[in-house]
């Protein structure tokens, strides 16, 4: 491993982020997708699915651009934060950076989940933008949840995987790791890639394809999860969030938290 790599198998600032910031082991982060017809029906859907997700014991609520725009994201925080505030909130501003700090400064989040935050750009023009992304860190209260090698995105830095972890991993105060797409199951060897890569304390988050049946696998290298898919009625992003999904990912999370 080179040095960077080294520097995180050390106990590391993000850690202790982490932990002020949940104190539940293996935390679930839920996805709130903005799906419906037009902006009520995107706005009532994610208070509704937001009381279900609290009600069955999430950790996080995700707000996420992935059906509905930007204007739908502030709506949903707006009405979050005036009413029954999720235990903790999250922002996922879909290929808006800067719109996602804004918000967050604007809100009572505490983390903005960014697809990649190393690897997806050509060295020339990376420089640039991790000298943006520092600035806007440095400049907000949300801590950074960046993904690497993450599902959609291109891989243009022409490093390897380790070195761009350690870049995404001082670029972040989490990494978030997924397979190839939305629902799909992330692979083991993926996921112990990327936990030996980072060391032992650094947070990382499992960010798609975690169900009940492959939880405690998931979870095993992983300090958490982010779920969507399997929370909906159908088992897919256009469904809707089932009390049932919710209770029993949940369940089988209580599992893994008694096993500590």
């Amino acid at each position: 491993m080179n040095e960077l790599t080294n520097d995180m198998t050390q106990e590391t600032a993000p850690a202790a982020s982490w932990r002020a910031l949940f104190s539940t082991p293996k935390p679930v982060l839920a996805m709130l997708h903005l799906g419906g017809e037009d902006q009520a029906e995107r706005l009532s859907r994610a208070r509704r699915e937001t009381a279900v997700l609290v009600d069955g014991g999430v950790d996080a609520v995700i707000v996420e651009n992935y059906f509905g725009d930007v204007d739908d994201v502030r709506r949903v925080l707006d009405a979050l934060s005036n009413g029954a505030v999720p235990p903790v909130i999250g922002l996922n501003v879909l290929r808006d950076t800067e719109r996602a700090f804004a918000l967050a400064d604007e809100f009572p989040v505490a983390f903005v989940q960014i697809d990649s935050v190393a690897g997806h750009l050509a060295p020339d023009d990376d420089a640039e933008y991790a000298e943006r992304l520092a600035e806007r860190r440095a400049a907000s209260r949300a801590l950074v949840f960046g993904g690497v090698r993450f599902k959609y995105q291109p891989v243009n830095s022409g490093r390897p995987e380790a070195e761009d972890l350690a870049l995404g991993a001082q670029r972040s105060d989490a990494i978030v790791v997924t397979g190839d797409g939305t629902g799909v199951e992330t692979a083991l060897s993926k996921i112990e890639r990327f936990r030996e890569a980072l060391g032992p304390s650094y947070p990382l988050i499992v960010g798609a394809g975690v169900t009940d049946e492959n939880a405690a696998a998931q979870l095993l290298h992983a300090d958490a999860a982010i779920v969507g898919s399997f929370f909906k009625d159908s088992y897919r992003d256009t469904g809707v969030v089932d009390a049932d999904h919710v209770a029993r990912f949940m369940t089988a999370v209580a599992r893994v938290r008694s096993g500590l």
